[in-house]
């Protein structure tokens, strides 16, 4: 089977590159490599989901599909007082996320390795964010919505980009079957962030 950027253990030759940007405001330097999400700049996705998600300063964040991380580094710079929980199945987006984080001077966060959310035992969150893998299918991007209702606090929020043409309508239903509230919170050329609270 070919690798893609949610195996556990990329086999993809490493091709590491620097990443300079501007999210929220904030320059940020990102390496990424081969055999992770979106290795050569950050996701276009992911930038609209940066701009629009609201974090108030002391939340305890989650964010599910981290890859090397600019929706978590993003949300902790946003969270000074808060902590983000950063996850991934790829062990290569771990390690690389653990770097973003340490060389942009991100304290506040934790990258751990897991497979959607098992690896939390128990843990409740204020945002839970992502940017979920699509091609992995629909059933793993379910599973991600289903898991972050259990993770989320009374009142808590989670927040998703997703593409028109890539599943945004039956995403919309799926977490319109789990959550009491379910808004579009902005959209960009064909990707919908959506917003959803508990």
């Amino acid at each position: 089977m070919s690798q893609h950027y949610y195996s556990q253990q990329p086999d993809a030759r490493h091709d590491r590159r620097t990443i300079n940007t501007v999210l929220r405001g904030k320059d940020l330097r990102f390496t990424s490599d081969a055999g992770v999400f979106s290795k050569g700049d950050i996701d276009y996705g992911s930038r609209v989901l940066i701009e629009a998600m609201i974090i108030p300063e002391g939340s305890d964040v989650l964010d599910v599909g981290c890859g090397y991380g600019p929706i978590g580094i993003s949300a902790a710079l946003l969270a000074p007082k808060g902590h983000v929980t950063m996850l991934d199945i790829n062990s290569r987006a771990v390690e690389l996320a653990r770097e973003n984080a340490l060389h942009n001077g991100i304290r506040n966060v934790t990258v751990m390795e897991s497979d959607v959310l098992s690896a939390l035992e128990g843990q409740k969150f204020d945002v839970i964010l992502t940017n979920p893998p699509i091609r992995a299918g629909k059933a793993i991007v379910h599973q991600i919505f289903e898991e972050a209702y259990e993770h989320l606090k009374e009142g808590g929020t989670l927040w998703v980009v997703i593409q028109k043409k890539q599943g945004a309508p039956s995403a919309a239903a799926k977490l319109e079957s789990l959550f009491p509230i379910v808004e579009e919170a902005g959209k960009d050329k064909g990707y919908r962030i959506m917003r959803a609270r508990k």
